[in-house]
């Protein structure tokens, strides 16, 4: 592990400039250490991001009946409270939309502006997603650099965008709500940015969680399971959540899920599996496989475990 220091923000939480030489060293750094980190200096223009957010808000002020026309969730469309098949709830409205730029034809077909601002941020994200993928892989001295960036860019990769919607309280209770259970992403990286609005937490490695000051212009990137099972354990997946508290303004949230296609076999790579015994901490799976466990399970849920290699792991531990 390097012992190269990662910059922080004032959480403790790393910071990731993209125009300094040393991004590469403290992404692999921030990756071990958090599973998260915050890109600043990372290219996406600022249109992109306050026009997406500028058309999401007015959806999510239509009413109820407007808004359910574009759902319920199956799983893509709108939905609120229900977070997946398996009594999950939380206090917040959402669309859940394939990356596929056909389907956001059938979102709100009315709103033809709102279709395009989301093509040109997802493809924008979907690019920044890649780029940071390709610098991991550098960073982690695998030769081939496009080895987690090309399942992304596949045209069967099974990415999805998801815009959250945490609306205010207002019954003057006091205290906190769960906005969005705990968890953590199966997918391989997650971008998210929101509005100038906090919430979000994380989780460190003892298990005390730290919230993340909201920052409207900058992306916040997680590291997924599959990305964790890639790289055999040595960059972990995050667990996080978002907390409502009493008299917290509107929070909206666009985060960008990078998934392989289904068929997807994964597995630690070769090249990372160090070590005199060679040992693989998790076995292969499809990525079908990995979503159809899933949806059996609560968010809570450790899912990694249904795939690990028991007998490695206590050796590993030896």
């Amino acid at each position: 592990m390097s012992t190269y220091k990662t910059p922080f923000f004032s959480s403790g939480i790393p910071l990731i400039d993209f125009s300094k030489p040393d991004a590469k060293t403290l992404l692999i750094n921030a990756c071990e250490e958090y599973g998260f980190f915050k890109v600043i200096n990372h290219g996406i223009p600022i249109q992109f991001i306050t026009t997406l957010e500028s058309h999401a808000t007015q959806f999510f002020s239509l009413p109820l009946s407007e808004k359910m026309k574009s759902g319920p969730p199956n799983p893509f469309g709108y939905g609120y409270k229900t977070i997946g098949p398996n009594g999950d709830v939380g206090w917040l409205e959402y669309v859940l939309l394939t990356t596929n730029p056909d389907q956001f034809t059938t979102f709100q077909e009315n709103i033809e502006t709102f279709r395009f601002a989301l093509r040109d941020y997802v493809e924008a994200v979907k690019g920044m997603a890649c780029l940071i993928l390709e610098v991991m892989a550098d960073g982690l001295l695998i030769q081939e650099k496009d080895v987690f960036s090309k399942l992304l860019m596949d045209e069967q990769s099974d990415s999805i965008f998801r815009l959250n919607h945490y609306p205010p309280r207002q019954d003057g209770n006091g205290g906190s709500l769960i906005g969005f259970g705990e968890h953590t992403d199966p997918q391989i990286i997650s971008v998210l940015r929101s509005n100038n609005t906090s919430g979000l937490e994380i989780s460190l490695r003892d298990g005390h969680w730290v919230s993340i000051p909201p920052d409207q212009s900058s992306f916040f990137v997680n590291v997924g399971d599959s990305l964790q099972v890639m790289t055999n354990g040595r960059f972990k997946s995050v667990k996080h959540r978002v907390v409502i508290e009493d008299k917290m303004e509107s929070r909206v949230s666009m985060i960008y899920f990078g998934g392989p296609p289904l068929s997807e076999k994964i597995a630690p790579l070769p090249c990372l599996i160090k070590g005199e015994d060679m040992i693989s901490l998790y076995k292969e799976f499809t990525w079908f496989e990995y979503k159809k466990s899933a949806y059996t399970l609560t968010l809570g849920d450790d899912r990694l475990c249904l795939f690990e290699n028991n007998n490695n792991i206590a050796a590993a531990a030896l």
